[in-house]
């Protein structure tokens, strides 16, 4: 199954470290931010879930739910979670799916034949999914890369403004930065929906502050 941006995510019922998982109903009115794993015991997860569990705040204030997710076993990944916690200085507290049967990585189309990790197993994707079970975002980083997860906030920072303002984010932008004027809008018009005033730098080129700061 290929997703594309846009598309309402497959719904599943998956065992976890947390118990089982039907999804949609323990998703909520949150957003979500689902990432795999090619196997339990690899190096560079490890320091990835530790720094998710470190970033929970983060993730909280933003109505962020993680879920990790890699095709060994429960009882392997309690046993990994020992060692991430061990080695990270964190507490794990969310939790991995045990996606034994491949069935989510199937329904998300994590398995890449041809990728360097083989065929049976997940490469490394990242998916953000808004509360309408709506798919926002998705990266697949090869094995060697850790995931960069101050992006993944500054990206669902993004989401959340855009989704409630008519601006979009230029290039390197963070939470406070000026935001662009989305081109639908004239600018006159522009000028009264923000008040906090427009810079024109090409018709199609305005600067504003952002507008909910």
């Amino acid at each position: 199954m290929t997703l594309r941006l846009g598309d309402t995510v497959p719904d599943f019922t998956q065992a976890s470290t947390h118990g089982s998982i039907d999804f949609y109903t323990w998703a909520g009115d949150s957003w979500v931010v689902l990432f795999s794993h090619p196997a339990d015991y690899t190096p560079v997860c490890t320091t990835e879930l530790g720094r998710v569990a470190q970033l929970k705040d983060e993730f909280d204030k933003r109505n962020v739910k993680a879920l990790a997710l890699s095709v060994d076993s429960v009882d392997s990944h309690h046993g990994w979670t020992a060692d991430i916690e061990e080695t990270q200085s964190t507490t794990l507290n969310y939790p991995i799916l045990a996606d034994e049967d491949k069935k989510v990585s199937e329904l998300y189309g994590m398995i890449h034949p041809n990728s360097s990790t083989g065929n049976t197993l997940t490469v490394r994707s990242v998916f953000i999914i808004d509360p309408n079970k709506k798919l926002r975002l998705t990266i697949t980083y090869p094995a060697s890369t850790g995931r960069n997860f101050d992006e993944l906030l500054r990206v669902i920072d993004s989401l959340q403004l855009t989704d409630n303002y008519s601006v979009a984010t230029p290039a390197d932008w963070t939470d406070g930065g000026d935001c662009v004027v989305v081109p639908s809008i004239p600018t006159e018009e522009a000028r009264q929906k923000f008040p906090k005033g427009v810079t024109e730098i090409k018709p199609y080129l305005r600067l504003t502050p952002q507008p909910n700061k």
